[in-house]
């Protein structure tokens, strides 16, 4: 079973009846469900997933005053109910997965991944935002929101204000090509191999995070960065692409003699890995145009930044550095 059904199931069949007997005015007040950190939340846990922080149990999350005035007393029934369901044991707790479940105050949950400002004020403290972290705040499920606060606050970080993402969308172009077209091949001619490394792995992580902007979804942590692609609707052949590029053997003899264009040193097509990035380059720029944002006229990453830019609409965002996003 997932980890969210489990979750959900425990819900309903242990933890709401409990509640419902033992502090049923509490029923009004109250959010359950599960977001947050964790492969479940996300849908991609699977049995190698459950050596850790899996198991039996739910958040419940309050405002603030009714925190104060019955967290405790949730807290001590929340930690009575029973610890195995449906055959599942208690949950193995790591170092890194306290706090996942059990009684929480809804604005300190939420300052774990964005602080204290919910929602984000302003563009810059949008820009600021770690992706991941919203992914995790927007990746999971309700069960319940009596009071409505939790989903009110989740709604208003469903996804970036549009000039967020153009600005994400200049940044990751200008770093695909920095990396990808540009430095992959200036490290192969040197041979310095680990450099060459460095760079697609550069152009991998900047090529994906461009597909989740290009699909108005947020990328989560980059164990999930690829698998995610799955579910996305918009370019969607470039996860073969990117799948086989991470698998091709690192292209040595390709660099041990001539093989460059004359207007551009670096795109050697002989090496297989520069014709897969030049493809995945190819469809991000598609679709680009298709949503209006650039007029394609060569494929170089590098010459559209500055005209995704000029979309955008805030002044003072548009005069931030261009690899900033």
């Amino acid at each position: 079973m997932k980890g969210l059904k489990l979750a959900e199931s425990y819900y309903w069949n242990i933890g709401r009846p409990v509640l419902k007997q033992r502090f049923p005015q509490i029923l009004s007040h109250l959010a359950t469900g599960l977001f947050g950190d964790g492969s479940e939340c996300l849908e991609f846990d699977d049995d190698i997933s459950q050596d850790h922080d899996f198991g039996p149990g739910f958040c419940i999350w309050l405002d603030k005053e009714d925190y104060i005035l019955a967290g405790a007393q949730l807290h001590t029934i929340y930690t009575q109910l029973p610890k195995e369901y449906l055959g599942f044991s208690s949950r193995s707790v790591s170092p890194y997965g306290n706090d996942r479940v059990g009684v929480m105050e809804i604005h300190e949950f939420f300052s774990r991944y964005i602080g204290d400002e919910q929602p984000p004020k302003s563009l810059q403290r949008w820009l600021s935002l770690p992706e991941e972290k919203l992914a995790a705040l927007t990746s999971g499920k309700h069960f319940e929101d009596t009071k409505g606060t939790f989903t009110w606050l989740q709604q208003m970080l469903s996804y970036y204000p549009e000039d967020i993402r153009l600005k994400k969308l200049a940044a990751k172009a200008a770093k695909m090509a920095q990396s990808g077209q540009y430095n992959y091949g200036r490290c192969m001619q040197r041979q310095d191999i680990v450099a060459a490394n460095f760079a697609l792995n550069e152009f991998l992580d900047n090529a994906i995070s461009m597909i989740y902007l290009l699909n108005r979804t947020y990328c989560p942590y980059y164990k999930w960065k690829f698998k995610g692609l799955e579910r996305l609707s918009l370019v969607r052949d470039a996860g073969a692409l990117i799948l086989e590029l991470a698998e091709t053997d690192l292209q040595k003899y390709a660099w041990q003699q001539t093989h460059f264009t004359n207007w551009n040193p670096y795109l050697n097509l002989v090496d297989k890995k520069v014709r897969l990035i030049e493809e995945i380059c190819r469809l991000c720029l598609e679709e680009l145009e298709k949503q209006d944002l650039i007029v394609k006229i060569e494929n170089v990453m590098n010459l559209y930044p500055t005209e995704i830019i000029q979309k955008i609409q805030d002044p003072l965002l548009r005069e931030i550095h261009i690899l900033i996003g």
